[in-house]
């Protein structure tokens, strides 16, 4: 079933040659001024996009946004600025909107100007009439190393009102206040500051919690925009609609890394707070060691051990107080015997693994996703730009 995009949506997707025959030039379009929330990446080589769609994002709301893909414009000067804000400026005398009301987004290769000439031809064939409203198509327009798109829906609870979400990223994925490009769609009437706080309560839960290889893009855009057109909603209701879309949005990033074969949900609790649980469960999750026992199916408890050790910033955690599981089997302290090994080596060819550890040093709880790592990861980013 194809799923469309929210009420007061339309889109207009392009190939303008930025590199291939794929389509590469995607923009959503409001009926009118929305209510918007974004955050970004911290990066300090953060992309001219970012740094237009921050400044544009500041007064919470926005008529459209443009994506370009297979192209960061990352680390291109004035010039890459320039021709941001040219972009810009363009959509907006198309949509006869102020370009504060554009928001930009980028993703590809780091290093290269736009291809102008390119570029503005696609500006100069928007149409003046949006029709198309397939959230699919916007999903696929925006894709670059992925191996499939990746959209959610879910409609909020006691209205026909509905959240509808896609993003695209494998690589370069450890999110610091944002993640990767992800745009998320709503016809709810949020006001925009009930908006701005539940995305970044909901960002924080789901989409800063993946992570594919350690390393913070220079281009992460997350975005939100609610056009009102379904009416009021009920805010607890819209906050569990949104997260619904985020984690599906999330865990579809983390199966899909460059690579990966396999999802790896790591699940910590019993800790002082929910910073000490989501440290300790990245540092699981991101470990190559951990990462490479999980590829091989390998039941190697000794890696998590030393996942949760190396936070040694945390002096209360005491490796006889804590409790680490595959799945909801038992390997520390309480050892299995060389049949459960094997039986926790048959769990662990599956396509998702839980990693489940236990600190006895509260009760806060966090939950991160990231994949395996594999040969194919390291074959991908060999080649990526020869």
């Amino acid at each position: 079933m194809t799923i469309s995009l929210p009420q007061g949506f339309r889109t207009h997707i392009a190939n303008v040659g930025i590199k291939d025959s794929t389509d590469d030039f995607t923009l959503v379009i409001a009926d009118t001024t929305c209510a918007a929330a974004g955050v970004f990446t911290q990066s300090r080589f953060a992309g001219p996009s970012v740094l237009v769609s921050r400044e544009h994002i500041a007064n919470l709301s926005a008529r459209a946004v443009v994506v370009i893909s297979k192209n960061a414009n990352v680390a291109t000067g004035a010039e890459g600025m320039s021709n941001a804000r040219e972009v810009v400026a363009g959509v907006a005398t198309a949509l006869a909107c102020d370009p504060t009301d554009v928001l930009i987004a980028s993703t590809g290769v780091i290093g290269r100007q736009y291809p102008m000439t390119q570029v503005r031809s696609g500006l100069n064939s928007i149409p003046e009439q949006f029709t198309a409203t397939s959230a699919e198509a916007v999903a696929k327009g925006i894709m670059t190393t992925d191996t499939v798109h990746k959209v959610a829906e879910a409609t909020i609870s006691g209205s026909s009102a509905r959240v509808v979400g896609v993003a695209k990223g494998v690589g370069m994925i450890e999110p610091n206040m944002a993640t990767l490009i992800t745009m998320i769609f709503t016809d709810a009437l949020i006001a925009p500051a009930d908006l701005d706080q539940v995305f970044r309560n909901v960002i924080d839960r789901t989409f800063n919690c993946v992570s594919v290889d350690t390393d913070t893009s220079t281009s992460d855009t997350a975005i939100v925009l609610a056009s009102g057109a379904a009416g009021a909603v009920k805010i607890d209701a819209f906050e569990a609609a949104l997260h619904e879309v985020a984690l599906s949005l999330t865990k579809q990033v983390a199966r899909d890394g460059e690579g990966a074969e396999k999802l790896i949900e790591v699940h910590v609790d019993g800790a002082k707070d929910r910073v000490q649980a989501k440290t300790v469960a990245k540092a699981i999750v991101n470990s190559p060691l951990v990462k490479t026992a999980v590829h091989g199916a390998d039941p190697n408890w000794g890696r998590v051990a030393m996942a949760v050790g190396k936070c040694s910033q945390y002096s209360d955690i005491n490796q006889d107080n804590v409790v680490i599981r595959f799945g909801s089997q038992e390997v520390y302290p309480t050892q299995v015997d060389a049949t459960g090994l094997a039986n926790l080596s048959q769990y662990m060819r599956g396509t998702d693994v839980r990693i489940h550890v236990s600190l006895a040093t509260g009760t806060s709880d966090a939950t991160v996703w990231g994949c395996d790592l594999t040969d194919g990861y390291v074959r991908i980013n060999a080649d990526y730009t020869t």
